[in-house]
């Protein structure tokens, strides 16, 4: 029998579990239009799964992105004083400013592609406490951190992508996964913002150290998220919650991202079908994360910058997708013969 939902966390329980279904005749009259364009059947492949995935979980057809937003999270961590990270803490706040001057691979991205972005800091003076010791939140901050992240569509975007920015986050995920998943730190850690071998070292007895410490209070996805998580984590959940309730799809970007969509997963598999995964990270451990989920990612580049990258160049695969069924030549309007 599952463990009860702590109190701070039961309405998120019940928007995870009480969810609107996608709509399959906006589906049907995409599929009805794509038969016709002066293509074989089926040739575009996923390109063509993707404006299905925007009509049925937008509930329209024909879909639209007038308004596709990547939004970025961030949050410091105190695990970083375990010496899990390549770079100092205050590297968030640095890139923060860099996101928002433009300066950044995510902002290039976003301004070549048409893509609006948005940066939303989390108390990044106040990082989360150090979880080999203490709980990153507790249930009411991070019940309420979740319904910060639910304002994230308040600009009503037609497709949100999501990412995120905050120095040891990737020892906090991999906590996550392995909370979730089993497994010790060795199995979830990688090597992040670059971390030399004893870097990678000091990541894994971080996890284990959490994992052993909170071993008693990791009874259900909503309270292994306070224990372990981070506030962008916790963000980057009630962005996809609220994106479902709003009829709004989703892109998840790298390794820390998904990790937000594993908590809803754990809460109620059904809840991440309006998500599709930008990319399979550099990050080794989150291909087994993907799979935990039985999620296939669109992409594969190698990367493991984070930020967002990763599911706003998904975004854009997206966007042609979704221009290529609008614009392209049905075989009628170019007098094209159809097959027999």
């Amino acid at each position: 029998m599952p463990a009860p939902i702590p109190a701070p966390f039961t309405d998120i329980a019940e928007l995870l579990t009480l969810i609107p279904d996608g709509d399959e005749k906006a589906v049907e009259a995409v599929r009805a239009r794509e038969v016709t364009l002066t293509k074989p059947r089926g040739s575009l492949g996923r390109l063509e799964e993707m404006v299905e995935f925007l009509a049925r979980w937008q509930g329209k057809a024909p879909p639209t992105l007038n308004n596709p937003m990547v939004a970025i999270f961030a949050g410091n961590h105190g695990v970083t004083a375990r010496g899990v990270s390549a770079f100092p803490p205050e590297v968030t706040v640095q890139m923060v400013a860099n996101f928002t001057n433009g300066g950044a691979a995510i902002s290039q991205i976003c301004a070549l592609h048409g893509l609006n972005l948005r940066v939303f800091e989390l108390a990044l003076e106040m990082p989360t406490g150090d979880i080999t010791v203490e709980p990153a939140m507790d249930d009411r901050t991070c019940a309420a951190t979740v319904a910060y992240g639910m304002e994230a569509i308040a600009g009503r975007p037609d497709l949100l992508a999501i990412g995120e920015m905050g120095i040891g986050n990737t020892t906090v995920a991999a906590a996550l996964y392995a909370a979730l998943y089993g497994g010790s730190g060795a199995d979830w850690v990688g090597r992040g913002t670059g971390v030399d071998d004893q870097g990678l070292g000091r990541k894994a007895a971080a996890v284990d150290a959490a994992l052993a410490h909170h071993h008693s209070e990791l009874v259900d996805p909503l309270s292994i998220l306070a224990r372990l998580g981070g506030r962008e984590i916790a963000a980057m959940l009630g962005a996809i919650i609220a994106a479902r309730q709003q009829k709004i799809p989703v892109i998840v970007d790298g390794f820390v991202a998904t990790s937000a969509a594993a908590i809803a997963h754990a809460v109620n598999p059904r809840a991440i079908d309006h998500c599709l995964f930008g990319h399979v990270s550099a990050e080794t451990a989150h291909a087994r994360a993907l799979q935990a989920m039985r999620v296939t990612p669109l992409l594969d580049f190698g990367m493991r910058l984070g930020e967002g990258s990763g599911a706003a160049l998904a975004a854009v695969m997206v966007k042609t997708a979704l221009h290529l069924h609008t614009n392209m030549a049905t075989f009628a309007e170019a007098a094209v013969s159809d097959r027999d």
